[in-house]
């Protein structure tokens, strides 16, 4: 009688689970490096791994590999906030920026004066690439920072809610001035921009270049502020720079740490998750025990902008 008993209640349970289960499971993304040599490992196996929420074991329901490509916007103040002596170095600095890239990571070139415009629309075409540089001029307008910054996010937003063109990691690398700004925007769309960047899972990266050039519009507070926030909040690097000169290491240099993501983040895995038992609610600290020798990072979006 006894083993009959605990036979129906184990199966009551099992009814109760299963209407809780939606509620009781998440992904999240887990990254896996050698400890040694800092190179993505992609041998981890699900037995080998134990995943904790706020130190309490849970199970992993399914680990599937992901690989999601980076996709890069590139957005250059080419307006009187560089000088018109320094076009060298801005396209010294964009064709290393390109050479340092994967060559499967899709690029769009976009200058910001006097309006944003499309250098070269999305693309993973090397040559087509390479020469983008030679298309660069500059203008004596005002680089409108952001607007291009607002347009960029618009634009990600729309294609990560694309389904056709599938999950991507979207990185932005914006160089600006402290001189004039020509935009037009408000309170409201700096608000959107920054919420679409940071649930797309964007990562940008800001140069700003110190000028003393002056022009109608506002100072270079604008762009320095918005440019110090959205890095922290999306985990960007801010670079604040006053000689010309160091754009054309400093933007190379920017590409090497986006390829470095990129091999990390392509080779992420998606773990479901289901919750210890009696969890609830906002969801706890999540850790993973792995292999002695691999280095794990979590995140609940893939998102790794380091």
């Amino acid at each position: 009688m006894r083993a009959l008993v605990i036979a129906v209640f184990i199966a009551l349970m099992g009814v109760a689970a299963a209407g809780l289960r939606a509620q009781q499971q998440f992904s999240f993304f887990a990254s896996f490096t050698d400890a040694a040599f800092g190179q993505p490992v992609t041998t981890v196996a699900q037995d080998q791994l134990e995943v904790r929420e706020n130190n309490v074991a849970g199970r992993i329901v399914r680990m599937e590999p992901i690989n999601w490509p980076v996709k890069v916007e590139l957005l250059l103040d080419n307006g009187i906030g560089i000088g018109v002596n320094n076009l060298i170095h801005l396209r010294n600095g964009v064709r290393a920026f390109m050479e340092a890239l994967p060559s499967d990571v899709e690029v769009a070139f976009v200058t910001t004066a006097p309006q944003p415009r499309n250098v070269i629309r999305p693309t993973a075409d090397r040559q087509a690439l390479l020469r983008a540089p030679d298309l660069l001029t500059l203008d004596t307008a005002a680089g409108r920072f952001v607007d291009a910054l607002i347009e960029v996010a618009a634009r990600i937003d729309k294609a990560r809610a694309d389904r056709q063109q599938g999950n991507f990691f979207p990185v932005v690398v914006v160089l600006g001035s402290t001189a004039a700004e020509g935009s037009m925007f408000g309170q409201r769309d700096v608000d959107l921009l920054l919420r679409r960047l940071q649930q797309r899972g964007a990562t940008v990266h800001v140069i700003m270049l110190s000028s003393g050039a002056s022009g109608p519009g506002t100072g270079g507070w604008v762009q320095t502020e918005l440019g110090q926030a959205v890095t922290r909040l999306t985990g960007g690097r801010y670079d604040n720079i006053a000689a010309p000169s160091r754009i054309a290491t400093l933007l190379p240099e920017i590409g090497q740490q986006i390829a470095k993501s990129h091999a990390k983040q392509s080779q992420q895995f998606r773990i479901t998750f289901e919750r210890p038992l009696g969890a609830s609610g906002q969801i706890g600290q999540l850790t993973m025990a792995g292999p002695s020798n691999v280095v794990v990072q979590l995140s609940l979006d893939g998102h790794l902008p380091k």
